[in-house]
């Protein structure tokens, strides 16, 4: 417990810091913002969907609501953008809706943000294109997943504790280096009981209970990805490939609400 509280404290001094010198940065560049979601619809993305394929979408998985994007559970897929980016804080606004859908309906609700996605539509499981996963699930958001093809071509490296949690390695800054080119690498406090159940909440969660507004922020500044949430540094990874890509944001058997998707450039590293 005490070993828990110490790393959190230094993360969140970390986290103080490294936030307040990417506000500085990115303060000065205001006009540069990419407002990837413009509140109206879903100019700039389109669907995929594994049983629909591309810009086809008869359920209505994906709309845009009261100003906000509406993801549903209906059908496994993403939205992706048309373009390509590289170096940047990506800002995201979400919230957990009520609804789930099979084959999770009791299960923890569940989404993700996949950065530098890379190749095919439907590359990974039919569904999604390769990538680096910033997770976002009930308990478990912060943690990374390489969604690769177990080759050196998508990979990150961090620093991990020696005890594992849910069978998975846990990012301790100051831990031991490891490579991973598949799996997981859950954030620094995920609940060592953690169920794949619905409504899930661990001892030390950041992220607030359904229904309220989280922000998540990816920092991928050249080859270093950064996870904060609710203005905690959740996970770090660096020796990341590749480092560039389009973004996705998934649909996985969950209701979940987006009101803001900014991307901020970073100068190159």
């Amino acid at each position: 417990m005490k070993k828990i509280f110490f790393i959190g404290a230094l993360l969140i001094c970390f986290s103080i810091t490294a936030s307040s010198q990417v506000s500085k940065k990115s303060t000065r560049r205001l006009s540069s913002i990419n407002h990837l979601f413009n509140g109206k619809n879903l100019n700039g993305w389109y669907t995929f969907l594994q049983k629909s394929g591309r810009d086809k979408d008869p359920q209505k998985v994906f709309s845009v609501i009261n100003g906000m994007i509406h993801i549903g559970g209906e059908e496994w897929g993403c939205i992706t953008t048309n373009k390509e980016f590289k170096n940047y804080r990506l800002v995201a606004e979400f919230k957990w809706g009520g609804k789930t859908y099979s084959p999770r309906i009791s299960n923890a609700r569940d989404c993700g943000i996949l950065l530098h996605s890379q190749g095919a539509d439907g590359g990974s499981q039919g569904i999604w294109m390769r990538s680096i996963e910033c997770q976002v699930i009930e308990g478990g958001t912060g943690d990374f997943i390489v969604v690769g093809d177990s080759s050196d071509a998508f990979q990150l490296t961090t620093t991990v504790a020696k005890e594992k949690t849910d069978d998975s390695y846990v990012y301790q800054p100051g831990g031991d280096t490891m490579k991973f080119i598949s799996d997981r690498v859950n954030w620094y406090a995920r609940d060592a009981g953690w169920k794949d159940t619905i409504g899930f909440r661990g001892a030390h969660d950041i992220e607030k209970p359904m229904g309220e507004w989280n922000t998540m922020e990816c920092i991928a500044n050249g080859n270093e990805l950064t996870v904060i949430l609710n203005g905690a540094i959740v996970n770090h990874a660096f020796n990341v490939n590749p480092t560039s890509g389009h973004i996705q944001i998934q649909a996985e058997g969950a209701e979940i609400l987006f009101r803001r998707v900014d991307l901020i450039p970073l100068p190159s590293k």
